[in-house]
């Protein structure tokens, strides 16, 4: 929980009442890789803070997966609109190493929001965080080619270059495996 804590205090000043509010709402859970911490088709009801290991989001079309985003330590994994609103998720995440986490529980988290002011400012931070990196991948994306997006990557998020398996990365870029290849040869 000391990651938590620190992750918080980093976005903003939280009094120890304030935390002490917040703990009926968290758990530490455990997942195996390839363990689902949320299955396409079913409501999110929490938010997931990466202690160790990495997840990622995706989708299925045709048969194929399409990776959409991924999470590591120290950020925030969860469907902010199916956690929102309440509809089923159209994406998965799942699990790619054993993955250590702090589940906001939503109930829990709605109801300490309620009774304390820091906690509601606390979940508006986190989805803003969440939503600006979304937004920020999805211009890169729409902006740049693969090569640009691979280049970005390895200036922002050089974590996803090496620990993501390349044919997920290919995914996430929209390329195929072999492109990948083309473009890390280039760049050795």
């Amino acid at each position: 929980m000391e990651e938590l804590l620190a992750y918080i205090h980093s976005l903003m000043a939280f009094p120890e009442k304030s935390w002490q509010a917040l703990q009926p709402a968290l758990a530490e859970v455990e997942f195996a890789k390839g363990d689902d911490l949320l299955k396409a088709g079913k409501v999110c009801n929490a938010l997931f803070f990466i202690v160790r290991g990495y997840c990622r989001a995706f989708y299925n079309e045709d048969g194929q997966e399409v990776n959409t985003s991924f999470f590591f330590e120290g950020e925030i994994a969860t469907n902010i609109s199916s956690f929102g609103d309440g509809r089923p998720s159209l994406f998965s995440i799942q699990a790619c190493e054993p993955v250590t986490a702090i589940r906001f529980n939503k109930v829990g988290l709605r109801e300490a929001a309620r009774e304390n002011a820091d906690i509601e400012t606390l979940g508006r931070k986190c989805l803003q965080l969440i939503a600006g990196k979304q937004e920020k991948f999805g211009a890169i994306f729409q902006r740049l080619n693969p090569e640009g997006r691979y280049d970005w990557l390895q200036e922002h998020y050089p974590e996803i270059l090496q620990r993501v398996p390349q044919t997920q990365l290919a995914s996430f870029l929209g390329v195929a495996r072999e492109t990948v290849s083309r473009i890390r040869g280039r760049r050795s």
